[in-house]
């Protein structure tokens, strides 16, 4: 039983009837599902980037910033910490954070209980910024979001997402 909807047709629908044509043999419900999720991540992810870009931060940068936010005040972590949460080598995390530095966002100061270490910090700018940005790239996703979903709809696809 196929779940499309002849009235609204995005480009997975194409695909997977190119895929029935040349390969009937093939069950394309999981492609329906995660070629769509993809597509809305990557669409997501260009316009979220938009919204960051006006507080002069990358995608990657602004993960930095909201990192730090997220581990509440004094909003400091090691290096190693933000390396693990967002799965970076040691030389892109150094690479994000010199960037960081440069635009006053965040410090790095020695670790006051290990010489050999280090602390990431945002500074009061920086606080600024991940704030800002966070609600406009929420607002961003809301706006898609509620053009397509109620409320009740969300909260269902949240929950089978998750």
């Amino acid at each position: 039983m196929s779940t499309r909807d002849p009235g609204h047709r995005d480009d997975v629908d194409a695909i997977i009837e190119q895929w029935a044509r040349e390969r009937p043999d093939l069950e394309t419900p999981a492609m329906e599902v995660f070629g769509r999720i993809y597509r809305l991540a990557r669409g997501m992810g260009e316009r979220t980037e938009k919204e960051y870009a006006a507080f002069g931060v990358s995608r990657g940068e602004f993960d930095v910033l909201a990192t730090l936010r997220r581990a509440g005040e004094p909003y400091t972590l090691s290096p190693r910490e933000l390396s693990g949460t967002l799965m970076l080598t040691t030389g892109g995390m150094t690479g994000r954070l010199d960037k960081l530095e440069r635009a006053g966002l965040l410090t790095r100061s020695p670790d006051p209980t290990d010489r050999r270490a280090l602390r990431v910090s945002l500074t009061e700018h920086g606080l600024s910024v991940v704030n800002e940005a966070v609600t406009a790239g929420l607002a961003a996703q809301a706006r898609v979001l509620t053009e397509a979903l109620d409320e009740r709809r969300t909260a269902e696809l949240a929950g089978l997402l998750r």
